[in-house]
């Protein structure tokens, strides 16, 4: 539960007018846009004065970016509240990304039938800048189920999904990407040794899967198998989640099948012909 904290008086959604300072490079306009739109997607609605705080920026800068934001209909600015909000152009822009990649039309169905099949909750999630981030959920009617909101990052090491797509990279890229993003720990049970992590990576090409065993959250266990495009490509993960109380260990084979084939599936719809991927039974 989010508590809302009220102030004796309401912040103003435009500075006053004082000199402004020097123009920023473009570069520099560009990336302090960029971060405020960033910080607009994850309020519903918030003053000029506290976005600026928290972009770090003096309110006149910010209001100028956001000026031309709200020109490009990327950010919306209420007169009555003196609040901006997100603009309808910057869901156009995301859509776009995911037309792009077209996963989450040709996993709609995929991944119905595999929480259906389950009774767990199914995940779609890609590879972005050396983490792994959840683009589309298909919830369990169970009271007690996994929940990744969509864009939400995790640590390939300690995911699912992210070993999945690991154990896809070559030794140079996997040897580079953990020199860039380390092996933080999160549980016990997190793998935070280079030599941990290759042997369950091995683990997973031979069988086709992989097995988040609580290494992110205790008390969660996750069963994941790549997704390829046309071109033999892994661009995505598919999997199932949940309380290790249903994850048992007499469960894991039959979930396992019913992930490898969701993840076959979903490749054909991509274009991939993915016999190598069927699951054995």
């Amino acid at each position: 539960m989010e508590l809302e904290q009220t102030t004796p008086k309401r912040p103003r959604g435009r500075p006053r007018k004082h000199a402004t300072e020097t123009d920023a490079r473009t570069v520099q306009a560009l990336d302090r846009g960029l971060q405020l739109l960033s910080l607009l997607s994850k309020e519903n609605r918030i003053s000029l004065s506290t976005l600026a705080m928290q972009a770090g920026m003096p309110p006149s800068t910010a209001h100028r970016l956001l000026m031309t934001l709200q020109n490009h209909h990327f950010a919306e600015f209420d007169e009555r509240t003196q609040e901006w909000m997100i603009g309808v152009e910057a869901f156009r822009v995301g859509s776009g990304f995911l037309k792009r990649i077209n996963l989450v039309e040709a996993s709609r169905d995929v991944m119905h039938r595999l929480m259906s099949e389950t009774g767990e909750t199914a995940n779609l999630a890609i590879a972005d800048n050396g983490d792994v981030v959840f683009i589309s959920q298909v919830e369990t009617n169970n009271p007690i189920r996994a929940f990744f909101r969509p864009g939400t990052r995790s640590a390939m090491h300690a995911s699912g999904v992210g070993k999945a797509l690991l154990a896809q990279l070559s030794e140079d890229e996997l040897e580079s990407l953990l020199q860039k993003k380390g092996l933080p720990q999160f549980t016990k049970s997190t793998l935070t040794h280079p030599g941990d992590l290759m042997t369950d990576l091995e683990l997973c090409r031979s069988r086709g899967w992989s097995f988040d065993d609580e290494e992110r959250y205790a008390g969660m266990r996750c069963i994941a198998a790549p997704v390829f495009n046309a071109h033999g490509e892994a661009v995505a993960g598919i999997s199932v989640s949940g309380p290790s109380a249903r994850f048992t260990d007499d469960s894991i084979s039959r979930l396992s099948i019913a992930v490898r084939r969701a993840a076959a599936d979903l490749s054909q719809n991509l274009g991939q012909l993915a016999a190598s991927q069927a699951p054995r039974t």
